[in-house]
């Protein structure tokens, strides 16, 4: 029997994290959770230890979200991983339910969230490229671990699509209307939100070209599947 599981990196998300984890605690396609506070200022690990049974990794420096994740995958034990963003606003166990359940039959290999309030150009197309809800086989990262470390802070979903390219998975995109991520200036204040904005493009493209960014898009969108 498969496992799968949830990786959920954190940083000063105390205010939010409490709904997310309430979507997949117990939840029946979830065999673990793991949330790694990556040197939070804030409560967030006291929210976290609410949660009997969920298991918390705390950074004592921040490291940023790559080396977050990793800390993750290699604490987990499941066949699958469900890598989660600790702030969204409108999550429910339907939507976990959607997107773990098309990799858990074998209808695809790799589902990805597609949120309401994602860029309106990804929407448009159907797909956004750094979504940071994904499930997918732990093979796909589990040799790569030390690239991943090297990586900029917010440079994990442009080259985990490269890899999905490479082994040419098939895509399932899992539209959530009613799930959001809050922009930076909601949380940060707006100067401060959009210093953070510009940081993590600036990261990205730091990980890949900008015209890799079109053919990352292009080469997905045809790996997607119904």
């Amino acid at each position: 029997m498969s496992k799968v599981s949830c990786i959920i990196p954190a940083y000063n998300e105390g205010p939010r994290i409490e709904n997310v984890l309430r979507a997949v605690y117990k939840h029946p396609l979830i065999d673990e959770i793991i949330v790694v506070d990556d040197h939070s200022k804030d409560n967030t690990a006291e929210v976290v230890r609410k949660f009997d049974g969920v298991r918390l990794i705390v950074h004592e420096v921040n490291k940023g979200k790559s080396q977050a994740v990793v800390a993750g995958i290699r604490a987990s034990s499941g066949d699958y991983l469900f890598f989660l963003d600790a702030d969204l606003v409108g999550i429910d166990e339907q939507a976990i339910f959607d997107l773990i359940s098309p990799v858990l039959k074998g209808d695809a290999d790799i589902s990805i969230s597609l949120r309401i309030n994602a860029p309106r150009w990804s929407r448009l197309i159907g797909i956004d490229y750094i979504s940071g809800e994904r499930v997918f086989p732990k093979k796909l990262l589990a040799g790569h671990l030390d690239e991943i470390l090297k990586l900029p802070r917010f440079g994990l979903e442009s080259f985990m699509n490269k890899l999905i390219i490479k082994n040419k998975y098939r895509i399932k995109i899992v539209f959530w209307k009613n799930v959001r991520s809050p922009y930076k200036a909601e949380k940060q204040g707006f100067f401060r939100g959009l210093a953070g904005e510009i940081a993590m493009i600036y990261q990205i493209f730091r990980t890949i070209y900008p015209w890799e960014v079109i053919y990352q898009v292009v080469k997905m969108s045809c790996q997607k599947v119904n």
